[in-house]
């Protein structure tokens, strides 16, 4: 897969339409997944501005410090003229001169540092500022064969790590000791950040954002594990097992794991073009109600994923868009009972144009260790 593939110029034209029938005269973005989506740059985030502005109509302009300037130059479609400032000198002038002309609204990135929309609004008091997501959510939300191939990569990547998890999880150790040993095999299995690791063991796996503790690991404990990372693509791993840490289960979790197993299945075969997010979301939670877990299954079906871990499209009751062919995204009911034990199991699929694709091939059995 060419860089050229994953990147392709032509996304800077499709970006200046889409902001042009979004009634806007630019966008203005700063480092992140968008900035990123455009031009192939991985900016650095810091107090010193980069931003590109990308107007309507006209020549993009990338605004960087001239400290970093080489690594703009060096990304893979930053084919747009680059501006570059020293420091001590007012950036946002830059900003409003690469506008070439008054403007009435601009689309910021969604997740720019407060500082700097400030600092915006101050250099263009005369513009509305809305927000960019408005326009790119619509170009990122269904991804390109490239970028399926990046995700699959992503995910094969982190199935290797679940499949070693013997090598580490074992009854007497600490979910810290764990998931040190898991982090680096993240890194190791392809991965260039790690962007999470939870180890969550008996009672703490019934918090599903539950992190690590310095807690021992019991003998016969479920423990949830899920992990993931970014690939030198700038595209993401999400993939949660439950595994059981030697002796035997107890035996109200087996039940409920049997549940939760024929649950994330229904969900995932459910998945094709027209069935909205919130009937995805049904297709898991309603299984697991009729057992009578329902009040068990504390957060949403599941959530897009690309260059964010958290994008377009959200499997959630009230989202009654339907999935398209091409859209990303995770399948991760769980039960979590609090005080004892929980449960989750994940994987993310490619919506096709006539069904799925499972990115995380791992069986979803429980695994007992």
């Amino acid at each position: 897969m060419g860089i050229d593939e994953l990147y392709p110029p032509d996304r800077l034209v499709a970006a200046q339409r889409a902001t042009a029938a979004a009634g806007l005269d630019a966008l203005l973005l700063t480092p992140g997944s968008d900035l990123r989506y455009l031009t192939g740059y991985d900016a650095h985030a810091g107090e010193r501005l980069t931003c590109l502005v990308l107007p309507a109509e006209g020549e993009p302009t990338l605004i960087v410090p001239r400290l970093e300037r080489p690594a703009a130059e060096a990304a893979p479609n930053t084919g747009v003229r680059i501006v570059d400032h020293v420091d001590g000198t007012d950036p946002y002038p830059l900003v409003v001169a690469a506008l070439d002309g008054p403007v009435a609204a601009v689309g910021l990135a969604d997740r720019m540092w407060a500082e700097q929309v400030l600092g915006l609004r101050a250099a263009l008091p005369d513009a509305t500022q809305r927000l960019a997501g408005e326009v790119l959510r619509e170009l990122r939300i269904r991804k390109s064969p490239a970028e399926v191939t990046a995700l699959a990569e992503a995910g094969a990547a982190i199935d290797e790590v679940h499949l070693r998890m013997g090598e580490w999880l074992r009854p007497g150790r600490t979910e810290a000791e764990v998931a040190t040993d898991i982090a680096a095999a993240i890194r190791a299995a392809g991965h260039v950040t790690v962007d999470f690791v939870i180890v969550a063991a008996g009672p703490n796996g019934a918090s599903p954002h539950h992190g690590t503790s310095d807690r021992p690991i019991g003998v016969g404990e479920p423990v949830v594990v899920d992990i993931g990372g970014t690939m030198a693509s700038g595209y993401r791993s999400d993939c949660t097992r439950t595994y059981l840490a030697g002796g035997s289960a107890p035996a109200d979790f087996l039940d409920y794991y049997a549940v939760l197993r024929d649950a994330q299945r229904a969900a995932v075969e459910a998945v094709r073009p027209g069935i909205t997010g919130a009937a995805a979301d049904t297709a898991a939670r309603a299984p697991i109600a009729a057992a009578g877990y329902g009040a068990a299954f504390l957060h949403r079906t599941g959530h897009g994923i690309g260059l964010d871990g958290h994008e377009e499209p959200y499997l959630v009751a009230g989202n009654d868009r339907p999935l398209e062919a091409g859209m990303a995204f995770s399948i991760e009911p769980g039960i979590y009972l609090a005080g004892r034990h929980g449960a989750r199991i994940e994987d993310i699929v490619v919506c096709t144009t006539d069904g799925v694709q499972r990115l995380n091939t791992t069986p979803t059995e429980l695994i007992a260790l």
